[in-house]
Formats: structure tokens, sequence, C-alpha cells
């Protein structure tokens, strides 16, 4: 292990000249706050796109640190702060600070590929972390986005079989979005094409920003004259930014509208009746399946002999070893669910509800 350290380390210094002006602060401080790893000790380095974001520290880090130092493992990380510049040069940081396996939520899953193509080349294992990276050396961990796409879809259409649509998609560079869009479609072809359901609306959300789509949605009701039945939102943060745009024309709680990944704020529109379903992820095992995977990769288990795996075949013809986790979809019937999960506190879940709107809040 420690020859392919300090030959990888070698060629990231010969690499590193060309990130170092954008590469330094993260380099020095980590989401976890580690330092930079010595000797033979096996290293995991987490490359989060943007560690602000609420679910990523709450959910996702504590179980995948976790199930990493369980395995004999340092967990080292850092933050791109939603630059795709700046993660190729975060990834090239945590190689040479002895990474001996990658996990890498990606930014943008193109810009990316240079720095992961290097770290396989050198004999590093790389995870593509909840959002797809196209490369079949790379482990693939996520949830079935294409499942929790239909799941999206059937929530709505069960309450609005006809009537004009609006589809709320996710960050144009990220895969997730269109395998979201794929599984709506799916769903509610049949109506598209009788023309059961119209589509009025279409819209990617830049970086998934809530600001973004309320701005896209508020377009979308000017230009139909708030003619709109259902909107398809692809995850919880736009499902927020909908909802505002909606409160504002009177129609909140009377359009419904989907989601995805179980945030509180989410779960608690559930329950006001505000968003019909968030798709719930359990984001604790994702991280926990990919703190084990990395820790076997690192100790030289080969991809294809990773236990439980599947082979999903990427939009780019991509044979992938990955691990696809199956969603819950959370309505208003059985938010019982979450907070016997642990993942939401009652108090917390029904904020502002009326007593006995819904089960869970008396």
């Amino acid at each position: 292990m420690l020859n392919r350290k300090l030959v990888a380390m070698l060629t990231v210094a010969a690499m590193a000249s060309v990130f170092a002006a954008c590469g330094d602060d993260s380099t020095a401080t980590t989401a976890a706050g580690t330092t930079q790893a010595s000797g033979d000790e096996l290293v995991i380095g987490v490359s989060w796109n943007n560690y602000n974001e609420e679910r990523w520290a709450k959910w996702d880090e504590p179980d995948m640190k976790a199930a990493i130092e369980a395995g004999g493992g340092r967990y080292i990380s850092t933050d791109a702060g939603s630059s795709a510049e700046q993660q190729i040069a975060d990834v090239e940081n945590l190689i040479s600070q002895g990474a001996d396996a990658l996990i890498i939520l990606a930014q943008d899953g193109t810009a990316i590929l240079p720095a992961v193509t290097s770290a396989l080349e050198q004999g590093i294992p790389v995870i593509a972390y909840d959002r797809l990276i196209e490369n079949p050396g790379a482990l693939y961990i996520t949830f079935d986005n294409v499942e929790v796409g239909r799941m999206q879809a059937r929530a709505i259409y069960a309450l609005v079989p006809e009537g004009n649509y609006v589809f709320i998609k996710g960050n144009s560079t990220d895969a997730n979005a269109d395998f979201l869009r794929g599984g709506q479609q799916e769903i509610l072809q049949a109506a598209l094409d009788s023309g059961a359901i119209h589509n009025v609306g279409e819209m990617y959300t830049d970086n998934w920003d809530p600001a973004v789509a309320q701005t896209n949605m508020e377009q979308i009701l000017t230009q139909n004259n708030n003619l709109v039945d259902a909107v398809v939102a692809s995850n919880d943060g736009t499902a927020g930014g909908v909802v505002t745009a909606l409160a504002a024309q009177g129609l909140a709680g009377i359009v419904p509208v989907s989601g995805q990944d179980g945030d509180a704020a989410a779960l608690n529109r559930v329950a006001l009746g505000t968003q019909t379903v968030s798709v719930w992820k359990d984001a604790r095992e994702l991280g926990k399946k990919a703190g084990e995977a990395a820790i076997a990769l690192a100790k030289g288990t080969a991809l294809a002999s990773l236990p439980g795996t599947v082979m999903f075949t990427s939009p780019g013809g991509n044979q992938m070893v990955s691990y696809l986790l199956t969603p819950i979809p959370i309505t208003a019937d059985n938010l019982q669910v979450v907070i016997d999960a642990g993942w939401i506190d009652t108090a917390t879940l029904c904020q502002g509800v009326a007593a006995g709107t819904v089960a869970v809040c008396g």
C-alpha cells in the first residue's frame, strides 16, 4: 500500500499546480476537520459537492464515517461549494493526502471524469455517490432514482388523473434529474398520449436551488394564467420553491406537489397538506453502504466481487457495478414511518398542523 501511495502522491504533486489556486483551502479544512494522513493508514477520501446542504452533514456523513471507522479506516473530506472546478482540485488533494479509496458526490458528472480516470489509473478505487459518473471502473451507489420518479408520478396521478401538469426538474448536469424525469414519464405517458393530462411547463432547476424552482414555477403560472392542476417536482427543495410560488397565488394545498428526500420542512408540508408526497430515501443507509464498500475496495476487494451489487446500464451505455437502494413514498397516510425510524420527531413534523387533520398529529 505504501508504494502505491508514494507513486500516487508524486503523480498528484505534478498535477496539483494546475489547481493550486483554488484547492489550498479545501486541503487545509475539510468537512470533518481532518488533516493529512500518513504511512500505511487506511484512508477514505470523500469529496462533497456542497456540504452546506443540510442532508449531507445531518444524514449521509455520520453513518458513512462510522462505517469507515468501524472497518479500521480514517475519514477525510473536502467541500467543493457547488464548484465543479473546485471539486477537481479537491479530488487531487484527497489523493495527495493518501486516500486509498474515494467517495465522490459529483457536482458535474462530466467535468469530474478526468479526475476519476486519473484516480483509477493510480489504482485508487472510486465510488460515485448518489450521482452518476460515467466510468465503468467506478462503483455507483444510489437509490433507484427511476423508481423515485415513478413513485412521485403515481402519487400525483392518483389525485389528478386529468388536467394541466408542470414538471420542475433538477439540475441539468446531474444525471439523476433525467432518471427521475424518465420514471415520471413511464407512469404518465399513456395519459399524456390520450390527452387526459397536458404538459404545460417543464424546466430544469440550476443546482437544485429552491429559489430557482420558485422563479420557474412563477413563470409557468403566469404563462398559464394559473391554470395548473398538478406539479411533479423532483426533490423537496424544488417542491419548497414550487409551494411558495403556489401560495402567492392562493393555490398551496389545492395543487398537488411531489418531492423526495424526506426533508424536515417537506414532511411538515405533507402534514400541512401543501405537499402530497416526499419519496423518502434513508440517507443513513446510503452513507453506511458507501463507507463499507469503500473499506472493502481499499482493502483490495475487486469491484465485481462486492456482495449484493447489480449491473446498471447508464445513459452512456456503460455497465456500472451498482448498489441501488429502495426508496419509500411518504404521504399523509404513512407519516408514522419516518417518526418510527427516528428520522423526524413529532413536534417538528406537526409544527403548525391543526390537531386531528392527520393521524400522527393528534
